[in-house]
């Protein structure tokens, strides 16, 4: 039975749990303090709540303050959201990577008031813009030693500790009691929860204002789809919270079902964390997922000998194993025996690097290659992958647990409605629902758009910009290109994405970048072509391979230029380039490319927070090199 009850607010969520389904002894958050796991209780953590809400009243802080925080994942995040919004004020994360003039941008923007701020380096951004943002009133520090930094920058704002604003409101939090509580009854589920600034490929930051109950909805919605998710999983939380997908799907859906959330330290010590930690989910994005896979082939394939044989057997069984169970059908007792001991032999050696507890994985923030669903599905740990925007408060669509169709979004979830309409004529040509999902039904292909309880109340300070992405009949302009396949929602590029070239060819650059990622020398692509003749690319090859092919050394990663010019590892991607350009039609095809030595990266501002290559930076970033490749002699077809 779904835990979560409608309507409710993010507050009557944590607080559900304590009065419903765990006592306020149970663990609520873990995180690694030096080199210790510690769980933090329900019952400390409502203390440091309680504390920081009495703090921000006796500050002056009422309803409809926008308070900020640009820090990394972990307990202070959850203290402060949960503070704010138990006293109706309004939620605005920055994202950490963002460049100073962005976090200046939505500070001003949402006439931040308080901004807390999670590390040394992050104080150091923001003190170079502070003094430019009339409203910022106090920055809080979440970090050890602050003190002494805190000497080092000349703010107007004041500047503080958390430490110090729980200690503090430690004590005033009886004197606040009743008003907290007060507080916390009169937040309708209409009122602002948050607002969250689009990182977005392109433009200006949006402040996408979502409200309580588009959240709550969304977690009702997502655990009536998945309703293995209970009260006794853990989450490892590595996305940025400040991003809506993390916050939805793993915050909030472990508030509405009672789930442990741990904190992983970074990105680099996630694999160690997950041994450690032992999580039954996790969200992931695909490149994540994509590198499990690579590696896990890899070695199989090194291995050498039978050790390759016994790995090739396990994966034919797992194969097999997956396809008879998605059929509907039972695997026979021959099959069944040969799976076990392909889960001994090979796949609990893969999982086990895991932490050997995962009941699923969610995917989102893009797709995921059809080959690495199946690789995880047939270690036996599925991949559930979901569709959603900032917009809609994050997905919209999910994989059901026992129905996999891959390269799929999934099944719509309850509430919500999806249409496929024509890009030219504005023709829809079907809507779906939850309800309506046919297994057998098959749509064109269009923008998505989208009605429902998940999509926003619009953008902050932009009413024309909502009405454009709104139209008049409530349906929210995804930019997003799809079609239903099977019933379930298939996405197949951006709208703002499609390149056309010079002789007025669409091509979506998502699957033909997909076609050429099937090379195992490929770490990323990023695909060039609009109003061009032809169809070139930025590649970057796979780190590990490359060395090990051509011995080199780290010192050859650290060299100044960007781009590697040598024929010989040119003409070894050229192999796989051409094989697989046979897969394509002509016109989709990479005539030419340059070699990138290192990945493109967020700390660059060439990615978004969920790994998406911004476009229109990216062009202008390497302009030069780009315009070269439409100046050298290519090959012919």
């Amino acid at each position: 039975m779904n835990p979560v009850k409608k309507p409710q607010t993010i507050p009557q969520l944590l607080r559900h749990i304590v009065a419903h389904i765990h006592p306020d002894t149970h663990p609520f958050l873990t995180d690694k303090v030096k080199d210790k796991w510690v769980d933090i209780s329900y019952r400390e953590a409502l203390i440091k709540i309680d504390a920081i809400s009495a703090w921000f009243l006796h500050m002056g802080v009422r309803k409809g303050d926008r308070l900020g925080l640009v820090i990394e994942n972990g307990p202070d995040y959850i203290y402060y959201d949960q503070a704010l919004q138990q006293i109706g004020a309004v939620n605005t994360s920055i994202y950490p990577t963002l460049t100073e003039a962005e976090t200046e941008y939505i500070i001003n923007d949402s006439e931040m008031k308080t901004l807390l701020v999670g590390s040394p380096f992050l104080l150091r951004k923001v003190a170079k813009v502070a003094n430019n943002c009339p409203s910022l009133e106090r920055i809080m520090m979440a970090f050890e030693d602050c003190e002494k930094y805190a000497d080092q920058v000349n703010l107007n704002a004041g500047v503080l500790s958390l430490e110090e604003v729980i200690t503090e409101g430690l004590t005033l939090v009886e004197q606040y009691r009743h008003q907290i509580n007060s507080c916390r009854e009169s937040i309708l589920p209409s009122d602002l929860s948050c607002l969250i600034y689009t990182s977005g490929t392109t433009g200006t930051p949006k402040g996408v204002m979502l409200m309580h109950s588009n959240f709550v909805q969304t977690v009702w919605a997502g655990l009536e789809q998945i309703s293995i998710v209970d009260k006794d999983d853990c989450f490892l939380s590595f996305l940025p919270l400040s991003h809506v997908f993390e916050r939805a799907a793993t915050y909030y859906i472990c508030m509405g079902a009672g789930a442990r959330i741990a904190f992983a330290q970074s990105l680099d010590l996630l694999a160690k964390n997950m041994v450690e930690v032992k999580p039954t989910i996790m969200n992931c994005v695909p490149r994540l997922l994509e590198r499990i896979h690579d590696k896990a082939m890899k070695n199989g394939a090194d291995a050498g000998g039978m050790k390759t044989k016994i790995f090739n057997w396990a994966f034919e069984i797992g194969t097999q194993h997956r396809e008879v169970k998605e059929s509907g059908k039972k695997p026979g007792l021959i099959l069944r025996n040969q799976h076990k001991l392909a889960d001994k032999l090979v796949f609990s050696k893969i999982k086990e690097k895991t932490g050997g507890r995962l009941k699923f994985l969610i995917s989102g923030g893009g797709a995921l290659p059809k080959n690495v669903g199946e690789f995880f599905g047939n270690i036996g740990i599925p991949v559930l992958e979901g569709y959603g925007l900032t917009e809609t408060t994050g997905p919209v669509c999910v994989t059901e647990f026992q129905r996999q169709v891959y390269g799929t979004a999934g099944r719509i979830l309850p509430g919500s409605e999806i249409g496929i309409q024509d890009v030219e004529t504005q023709k829809i040509y079907t809507v779906q629902t939850h309800n309506s999902c046919d297994p057998n039904f098959t749509s064109p292909e269009g923008e998505i758009i989208i009605k429902g309880v998940a999509v926003m109340k619009g953008y902050w300070n932009k009413p024309e910009e909502t009405g454009i992405t709104i139209d008049k009949d409530g349906w929210f302009h995804s930019g997003d290109i799809g079609r239903f396949y099977k019933g379930y929602l298939q996405i197949t590029d951006r709208l703002k994405n499609m390149l056309i070239n010079a002789y007025g060819k669409n091509i979506y650059p998502t699957p033909v970048e997909n076609a050429y990622l099937k090379s195992p020398k490929i770490e990323q692509i990023f695909l060039i072509g609009d109003r061009r003749e032809y169809v070139t690319a930025i590649i970057v090859p796979l780190k590990e391979l490359l060395q090990e092919t051509f011995g080199l050394t780290e010192d050859w990663f650290k060299d100044a230029a960007a781009f590697v010019d040598d024929k010989q590892i040119t003409d070894w991607l050229k192999q796989d380039i051409r094989k697989l350009s046979n897969t394509l039609a002509k016109f989709e095809r990479i005539k030419n490319f340059k070699v990138k030595r290192n990945p493109f990266s967020m700390e660059d501002g060439e990615l978004t927070v969920t790994l998406k290559a911004k476009r229109k930076v990216i062009e202008k970033k390497y302009a030069d090199v780009i315009d070269d490749m439409y100046t050298q002699e290519v090959d012919a077809d």
